[in-house]
């Protein structure tokens, strides 16, 4: 569908573009992000200004109306999906950060995590001394809430965690204390590495007063904190980091002891390519030993797959523990770097009828202007999706797949910028191969505006004539409010037939020929082959990795360069063969865990 990407309007939005952008889409191996971004933001904001000048050419003034009109719900709906979904970023718990901590020679409290009562009476009778109880959650004034806890004795520990376990912070359910020995403090510091997205790099900040946050530090202090930005490619010398503790107020060995803390957390930063590394408080203790008394570490999500050491289950900032579609749709994201696919479950629990749809965006501020056409007509989002950035067939039919697995859901709408670089004919099939196997019994409208929208359009609703469910394909000059107004009557006047689905079952090759694809699998019944006419798949191949070989599709390259790459998953031998062939191509893409998932599902043709 659509390309991502925000709307931008002033050069300060553009900046704000360019360093927002993930590593994804910025070329997913670099390690030099920041060099990248120096070396190429001229020339991405002339490009992104002319297409902006286009865009605004073609579209005119009644866009620019209607988000002046709708900003307001615009600004809260972006609110509401930032606080369901997290910033681009994997959070460690302390008890995880303090580990990374540990193996850079920074000290920390001797202690180790319970998951019970009994676990935590254990652990104090093992360290033998005053304890405190920190539970591990992703939230800030912990204390203030009961989260921290002091004992002397196990038995005190004990009791005291018994009012932490089960505790409800946010959405989250407190499973997990950290049992620490308590230190004799005698000074309170803060120290942490963050990305300076304006600046484009990282950026080493340090204050003598710690324990507050440090944005209620800066405010109130301004002479307490020093910063000092970082070479991505050179690091900090270490008389420099001693310079910023210098700054404040700070000399002789506490400087020293400072300096080599903060030396090994830009060590920790660099190499778990983290967004924030912070310790807050480092504390200093009354026998003169410098401690990291407690910390928070982020990863950038685009990161997390070549840290598998850290065992982060999903590279997002949840503000509840995530849901299995959740997860499904995560483990087809971190394995398949082509594009974007972000999903999203928003609600659950609803049945038909409850005016809920399924939303398939492309690009943030499409979607939501997509999201509000919707909900001025009455309908509530079940999900947020987000197909951008020239995904393949197969990513889109995968997200088409994972959003149908919603039980209950009235429709499905998808809808972006409007305005897309890419050959929307990819996302058009990915999206019949999605419709076709599960038979779609509720009406579809998606508006694919970009490149071959024609023939997106045409693939879209030619493909999908004989299903029980209207769907419907529009261009980028129909409105998003004319898609929506659309969708509402087909939702009002579609009767479902009531006598369910059947479950999809992939057709048995009687001589299979097949070989692997980057994800999946593409299959070939030769025998079905052998009645076609006009050997479709060959010519609609997008890659042209095809030929003939005494009338049959074959490859014309390798099977392992099939495998790596070659075979981009356009999904052309399936949907093209079934619509104007003899029907003997199939491309299996499986999802791993959906197929259990909706074998739990009361409704589901799998149940």
């Amino acid at each position: 569908m659509e390309s991502g990407g925000g709307r931008t309007e002033s050069p300060v939005e553009f900046n704000q573009l360019l360093t927002s952008l993930p590593l994804s889409q910025l070329g997913r191996n670099t390690g030099k992000y920041f060099q990248f971004l120096q070396s190429r933001t001229l020339l991405f904001e002339v490009i992104t200004r002319f297409r902006l000048i286009i865009r605004h050419f073609r579209i005119g003034l009644t866009i620019a109306q209607y988000c002046g009109e709708h900003l307001n719900f615009a600004q809260q709906r972006s609110k509401n999906l930032y606080s369901r979904c997290g910033g681009i970023m994997a959070r460690l718990h302390e008890h995880q950060g303090k580990t990374l901590l540990e193996q850079f020679k920074i000290n920390i409290p001797s202690g180790k995590v319970a998951h019970s009562p009994g676990d935590v009476r254990k652990i104090a009778a093992e360290l033998d001394t005053a304890v405190v109880l920190k539970a591990q959650a992703w939230t800030t004034g912990r204390a203030a809430i009961g989260g921290i806890q002091f004992a002397d004795t196990p038995q005190e520990a004990y009791d005291a965690s018994r009012k932490i376990f089960g505790k409800k912070v946010g959405n989250f359910s407190i499973d997990a204390v950290l049992v620490e020995e308590k230190l004799d403090i005698v000074d309170e510091f803060y120290g942490g590495i963050i990305i300076d997205d304006q600046a484009k790099q990282p950026l080493l900040i340090f204050s003598s007063i710690g324990g507050s946050g440090i944005e209620e530090i800066v405010q109130k202090y301004p002479d307490k904190v020093a910063r000092e930005h970082i070479d991505v490619v050179e690091g900090l010398k270490d008389f420099r980091i001693r310079n910023v503790v210098r700054k404040t107020g700070i000399t002789g060995k506490a400087q020293l002891k400072l300096g080599g803390l903060l030396e090994k957390l830009i060590k920790v930063a660099i190499k778990y390519e983290a967004r924030s590394a912070e310790i807050n408080p480092i504390v200093l203790t009354s026998d003169g030993k410098i401690y990291a008394a407690d910390c928070r570490i982020t990863v950038d999500d685009y990161a997390v797959f070549r840290h598998p050491d850290l065992g982060i289950e999903v590279a997002r900032e949840f503000n509840r523990p995530p849901t299995e579609l959740d997860l499904i749709s995560y483990n087809v994201e971190k394995g398949d770097y082509r594009g974007t696919f972000y999903f999203i479950q928003m609600e659950d629990g609803f049945t038909k009828g409850d005016k809920y749809i399924g939303f398939h965006g492309a690009g943030g501020g499409g979607s939501m202007m997509s999201m509000d056409a919707v909900d001025s007509k009455g309908y509530k989002i079940a999900n947020f999706c987000d197909t951008s950035g020239n995904p393949p067939a197969s990513k889109v039919y995968r997200a088409a797949k994972i959003i149908l697995a919603q039980q209950g859901i009235d429709g499905y709408f998808g809808s972006g910028s409007g305005v897309a670089s890419q050959e929307q004919f990819h996302s058009a099939r990915g999206l019949v191969k999605a419709f076709r196997e599960e038979q779609v019994e509720i009406p579809v409208v998606i508006r694919l505006g970009g490149n071959s929208e024609e023939l997106a359009v045409d693939i879209l609703e030619n493909y999908t004539k004989d299903l029980p469910a209207p769907v419907e394909g529009y261009k980028k000059d129909d409105s998003v409010d004319f898609c929506a107004e659309r969708f509402d009557t087909l939702v009002k006047e579609h009767k479902t037939n009531g006598n369910g689905k059947a479950a999809f079952t992939p057709p048995v090759a009687e001589k299979p020929y097949m070989f692997e694809t980057m994800t999946g699998t593409v299959r070939f019944d030769h025998n079905v082959c052998l009645q076609c006419e006009n050997q479709v798949c060959v010519e609609k191949c997008v890659p042209q990795i095809l030929q003939l070989d005494d009338g049959l599709p074959i490859l014309n390259i390798s099977k392992e360069e099939a495998k790596k790459g070659k075979c981009t998953e356009c999904l052309a031998c399936e949907v093209e063969c079934a619509m104007h062939g003899a029907g003997g191509g199939y491309v299996h893409l499986p999802i791993e865990g959906l197929d259990d998932y909706l074998r739990k599902q009361p409704n589901s043709p799998k149940a």
